[in-house]
C-alpha cells in the first residue's frame, strides 16, 4: 500500500475553507490562548509538566485541553511559575492575562 504524505499546513488551508469548520475554530480561539498562556508560562519557569503538577499539588495534565481549569488552580499555577502579576505581550495570549493575572 503505497500513501502519500499531506502536510498539515496544506489540510489545515483545505478545512478552513470550511465556513461550519472556521466557527468552530473560532470559538476555541480562548481556550486555545488559555492552554498557549500556561504552557508558556510553564516555559518560562523552566518547568517539565510533571515538575509543574508536583509543585501544584496535582496530577492534572492542564495543557491537554480536555478540561477548563477552575481559577483556584490558576492561582497554584501562577504561584507555582511565579506569574502572579504578570501580564502576556503577545496578542494572542492578552485574553489570558485575566486568567493568570
Amino acid at each position: 500500500m503505497n500513501r502519500k504524505m499531506i502536510p498539515v499546513e496544506e489540510s489545515f488551508a483545505a478545512w478552513r475553507q470550511d465556513p461550519e469548520y472556521e466557527e468552530a475554530y473560532n470559538a476555541l480561539e480562548e481556550e486555545f490562548a488559555l492552554v498557549a498562556a500556561m504552557i508558556e508560562a510553564r516555559a518560562r519557569a523552566g518547568h517539565t509538566q510533571q515538575h509543574l503538577a508536583e509543585g501544584m499539588h496535582t496530577t492534572q495534565r492542564l495543557e491537554s485541553g480536555r478540561v477548563k481549569p477552575s481559577t483556584r488552580t490558576l492561582e497554584r499555577l501562577a504561584a507555582a511559575t511565579g506569574l502572579r502579576g504578570c501580564r502576556f505581550r503577545s496578542s494572542r495570549l492578552r485574553r489570558a492575562n485575566r486568567w493568570l493575572g
